[in-house]
Parts: C-alpha cells; structure tokens; sequence
C-alpha cells in the first residue's frame, strides 16, 4: 500500500509583490521620465525649451514645440507622485512583511506534522 501524497505547499507570491513594486515605482517616476524625454527630444533636434512659454521646435516639417513644452512642464507631477509613491511604497512594504510573518507562520518549513503511531494488533 502507498502512502498518501505529501501536500504540496505553495510558494509565496513574490511575483505579485515585485509587480506590484514596480507599478509603484512606474507611477511615482512617470513626471521623471516626462522630463528627460523632452530634454532627450529637443538636445537632438536643436530646440529650446523652458517652463516661460512655447518655443517653436520644426522636426520633420512639423512643429512640435506645444508638445515639448507639456512633456517638460509635466514634471511638476512629480510634488504629488514622488510623496504619493513614498506613500504606496510603505504601505507596501507593510503589506508584504505581515503577509510574509503571516505566511511563516501558517507554512513553517522546519516543522514536520508528527507521524501517527501504528495500530494496534489487538
């Protein structure tokens, strides 16, 4: 006769942590990335940019000044995601480490259940 199969015990989901980390992170730097894409933009193609007004930037024919200038004043985002990511970020932080202490606790690796005594012949 086969013994029962072990329980199978299930990994903790770091997957969705990380995830959730890097969406975290994705919002609170978005302003960041805003601004170093418009500076990318104009330092290529020669154009001037400032928070005072919309400077004229021809690539293509095209005029992509207005756009430049709304990535580039897009950075001022960042006075509300950075603090708004800190925030997310450490109640993440929370969140993980009492699921984790949680999850210890329910699934403890060094702990065997203990094996029953065989019956009785009576």
């Amino acid at each position: 006769m086969n013994p029962p199969p072990s329980p199978r015990r299930k990994r903790f989901p770091w997957v969705w942590y990380l995830l959730a980390l890097f969406l975290i992170l994705a919002f609170a730097f978005a302003p960041i990335g805003s601004v170093m894409l418009c500076a990318w933009i104009a330092n290529a193609y020669g154009c001037k940019v400032d928070e005072g007004s919309v400077h004229p930037c021809i690539i293509n024919g095209h005029d992509y000044g207005e756009l430049l200038y709304d990535l580039g004043v897009m950075g001022w985002f960042m006075l509300v995601t950075i603090p708004g990511g800190l925030v997310a970020f450490v109640s993440w932080l929370i969140f993980l480490i009492l699921h984790r202490v949680a999850w210890r606790k329910r699934v403890s690796p060094g702990v065997t259940p203990p094996i029953p005594s065989p019956p009785s012949p009576a």
